[in-house]
């Protein structure tokens, strides 16, 4: 009986300390404290974007998908070795009269590479998924590169 009263005191001694280490520093759920809510300004800068303008825009296709599209674009830089290629969009990513346009962008060869090889060996894919929610009154869509542009409508 002095066993079972003893075990019972110790049990409830162990589960009123729990209380205590879960708000200490010793439970690893608490390591980082509890969230807070934080004020703050935001200083809006111009950022530049220092990748040049693909040489050309040489294909687009848009392809439908669950929830919005993908847009395809294929672009042939001067040279081989060109990288980082993306969709810029322009106007905050926001149509204007209808037209949703985008530049093709790519970083310059890190170094001084004038191998021209051949056009399917310096050709470059970009993609980008753009929602439902964006293409809302968009008819059409445009891709810029550096000596020409290429569109697609609804």
């Amino acid at each position: 009986m002095l066993k079972r009263i003893f075990l019972l005191i110790m049990v409830g001694v162990l589960v009123t300390s729990c209380g205590r280490i879960s708000e200490s520093r010793i439970n690893p759920f608490n390591w980082f404290g509890k969230d807070r809510n934080e004020t703050i300004q935001v200083i809006e800068k111009d950022v530049t974007d220092f990748r040049d303008l693909i040489d050309q825009v040489t294909s687009l296709k848009v392809e439908r998908q669950p929830g919005g599209a993908i847009i395809k674009a294929r672009g042939l830089p001067q040279t081989q070795g060109f990288w980082d290629a993306e969709l810029v969009p322009l106007n905050k990513g926001e149509p204007v009269k209808g037209t949703l346009s985008f530049e093709f962008r790519v970083a310059a060869p890190l170094d001084d590479n004038d191998a021209v090889n051949t056009p399917q060996s310096r050709e470059i894919i970009v993609g980008l998924y753009v929602s439902d929610f964006k293409l809302d009154g968009v008819r059409r869509i445009e891709i810029i590169g550096a000596q020409n542009r290429r569109s697609v409508r609804r």
